[in-house]
């Protein structure tokens, strides 16, 4: 098996942030504070541009979904644009009801009011528990005070306020140069639990400052989604809540960028890396989670063949458990491969967990246990499968499957 050829984002055409910040692109602020959905922790956010910037949006397939995403998109349905993102952690405002809508609705009403905007231009996002209604007395009494705390240094406080089960907040910044103009793209997101392939419990939020149409950004956001937030998972649950936007001021000053633009790959690299160190943030977190865990597919006849198969084995809860245990046991890997529906030959397939190969055209190779066990000892474990097919690849990420999993869903609402 080829080592795969991966390009650094400098040979990209875009540079890496150290310190990512979701306020970082022109035109943008943030603020989060406690509002009392949570007993102490920040449960309130708002992410506030300057100008309606353009906006898209992408949303969990769960046949129930949560009211806040059925008002956000009735807010972007009006003119492809957004200015402001409401957020609360705590309580999703999920299976609620005529009155989870309204209370949506009156999220989104008095936060207008307050930033003295039209409605339609903020839109609404909750995470948390199920089947609760929101405290809107404290909620309405902490919108106020959001709106007077957002800042361009409110990074911190906007990321701690969406958080639910996760261990730590998770964000990514690039900028790159686009017309001989600096373009920023940041974004934040949360996510530790019910993470499965289109979406899960999962939110993420991405800035930018460049020029592009909603149409464009929209078709954009999907296909990155695809290639990124629905590649990962947890545990197999897909949640009811989960969104992934973004919104693009403007600011820079570049022409409008589209797919016949000259610096349009570029742009397209740079939105995608966010995209998948944020997927990546999010699957590293799992919870109860030792180990990110990546599979890699190479040599598939589709793109589709490849998702799949690496879906397959990243979501296998024997892999993810062998992965937990420093267990080599690849027969759970082709195990997995094997009902993922991709096309391949048995007699074909290559495996390897990290540097060692276990094995080649579909039978065992000698392995020295003891270097298969320490590749999966490793922070970030890699297993990758060559299906010898076609050029098609995909990458799938997730973590391993603990007692402390168990632990932390077994009381998670008591």
């Amino acid at each position: 098996m080829k080592p795969l050829q991966v390009k650094t984002g400098e040979e990209k055409g875009y540079r890496v942030m150290v310190e990512p910040r979701i306020t970082s692109p022109r035109g943008f602020q943030a603020a989060g504070l406690h509002a009392g959905i949570k007993r102490k922790r920040k449960d309130l956010g708002l992410i506030l541009c300057d100008v309606p910037a353009s906006a898209a949006a992408v949303y969990t397939l769960n046949a129930f979904q949560a009211a806040p995403l059925q008002v956000t998109k009735e807010g972007l349905a009006v003119e492809g644009k957004m200015q402001a993102m409401v957020v609360n952690s705590g309580i999703a405002n999920a299976c609620t009801g005529e009155q989870g809508l309204e209370d949506a609705r009156e999220m989104r009403r008095e936060t207008a009011r307050r930033l003295g905007i039209p409605e339609h231009l903020v839109g609404v996002v909750s995470t948390g528990l199920i089947g609760n209604r929101l405290p809107m007395d404290r909620v309405k009494q902490a919108i106020p005070q959001l709106v007077h705390k957002v800042d361009a240094e409110s990074h911190a406080p906007f990321c701690q306020s969406i958080l639910t089960t996760d261990t730590c907040t998770k964000a990514a910044e690039v900028r790159l140069t686009v017309d001989g103009r600096e373009v920023r793209i940041a974004g934040a997101a949360k996510g530790s639990g019910m993470i499965h392939p289109n979406m899960a419990t999962m939110l993420a939020f991405i800035n930018t400052d460049a020029t592009i149409q909603p149409g464009v950004l929209q078709g954009l956001l999907r296909k990155v989604t695809d290639e990124t937030f629905n590649m990962i998972t947890v545990d197999g649950d897909c949640s009811t809540n989960d969104m992934v936007s973004v919104m693009a001021s403007g600011q820079a000053g570049n022409t409008a960028l589209t797919e016949d633009h000259p610096d349009w790959q570029t742009f397209y690299d740079a939105f995608t890396h966010v995209a998948r160190v944020l997927a990546q943030q999010i699957a590293r977190d799992g919870e109860g989670a030792t180990r990110l865990v990546e599979v890699i597919v190479t040599g598939a006849e589709t793109k589709e063949g490849a998702r799949q198969a690496a879906k397959s084995i990243v979501g296998s809860s024997l892999v993810k458990t062998a992965v937990y245990g420093a267990d080599p046991n690849w027969g759970r890997i082709v195990g997995a491969l094997g009902y993922s529906g991709a096309l391949f030959d048995p007699e074909r397939i290559e495996v390897h967990i990290g540097s060692v190969c276990v094995l080649r055209q579909g039978r065992p190779v000698a392995i020295d246990e003891d270097a298969a066990r320490r590749e999966l000892e490793k922070d970030s474990v890699q297993l990758r499968v060559d299906l010898h097919r076609g050029r098609e690849e995909a990458a799938a990420w997730g973590c391993d499957l603990t007692y402390d999993y168990v632990r932390i869903n077994a009381s998670y609402r008591t």
